[in-house]
């Protein structure tokens, strides 16, 4: 029997991951099989289509595709991934974190405290809260500004949600800045305090050459979980008229509501290949960072 480096040999390392991969295959393999199948096929929540689906082939597809909705939804979601997870969470979290950096007292924990407490709770009672928050008629906003009546879900939806996921999120980024920022030198700052550089010079020339792995990862995972996000939906149902479906809601709405599972599931495969674009970007701008890296430590020329 072949040994490894754990001594277990092959059959019984095969037994010890086999249950972990039989949970993979039914939970995530089996599901993203099924749906690319019912994709190309024009099954339907209800009617003769639920009960004798036919295959269609890319049907599905070009509907989507040809749909205004549909591209109206994917900009949306860019607007929702560039104003909540890039400008956002991760602006926020990084000045939360750079700003807290050097204290140890009450207000830190205050602030980590409040920050986490919104990350912690279920996404449904945080959108529920925000609704109480932004309601028109007995909205906590609109007392607390003095502007009765203002429709905040209504007038800006887009921007609601933005705020509400910004809110909701942004403790993920300020944990991982902040245990990146904790690897940062003191010294190479007072140096270049020294030197005459102001904060943003710092930041620019010290501070994120060192930690941009950190940030590269972080805006990976928290673009892909907003991307993926659904949400929103409890504060706003994707309206109104549409100006704040996110895809997520998209296909919500025309698998379930509509009934159109085909074309629902369709949607869910093209936003998986968006996805898979995202990591791929993400892998290969960190592979050309360590090629840099590796070519200065030999003292070669940048490739």
């Amino acid at each position: 029997m072949t040994s490894d480096a754990a001594g277990l040999g092959r059959a019984r390392a095969t037994a010890f991951v086999l249950p972990a991969l039989v949970l993979i295959a039914v939970f995530l393999v089996f599901p993203a099989l099924w749906t690319i199948y019912l994709g190309l096929t024009d099954y339907r929540l209800t009617g003769l289509q639920a009960a004798d689906p036919r295959v269609v082939g890319l049907d599905n597809y070009a509907y989507a595709l040809g749909d205004p909705r549909f591209l109206t939804s994917l900009w949306l979601t860019v607007a929702y991934v560039g104003g909540s997870a890039v400008i956002g969470q991760a602006g926020l979290g990084f000045a939360l974190a750079w700003v807290l950096r050097a204290r140890r007292g009450a207000l830190r924990r205050v602030v980590e405290g409040v920050v986490l407490l919104s990350w912690i709770l279920p996404s449904t009672v945080v959108g529920f809260l925000w609704f109480a928050l932004l309601d028109r008629t007995d909205g906590t906003l609109n007392a607390l500004l003095g502007t009765p009546e203002f429709a905040w879900l209504l007038d800006h939806p887009l921007l609601s949600i933005i705020v509400f996921n910004t809110w909701r999120g942004t403790a993920f980024s300020m944990m991982l800045y902040s245990a990146a920022l904790e690897n940062v030198p003191p010294s190479h700052l007072e140096t270049a305090r020294l030197a005459g550089a102001n904060v943003f010079q710092q930041l620019r020339d010290v501070v994120f050459p060192l930690i941009r792995r950190h940030v590269l990862t972080n805006l990976l995972l928290i673009s892909l979980w907003t991307f993926n996000d659904f949400t929103p939906f409890v504060l706003t149902g994707g309206g109104p008229e549409g100006r704040s479906e996110i895809l997520p809601v998209y296909v919500y709405n025309i698998a379930l509501r509509g009934g159109e599972l085909g074309v629902g599931a369709a949607v869910s495969f093209l936003i998986l290949l968006i996805n898979l674009v995202f990591a791929l970007a993400y892998l290969r701008l960190l592979r050309g960072r360590r090629r840099q890296a590796a070519t200065a430590a030999a003292g070669g020329p940048p490739a």
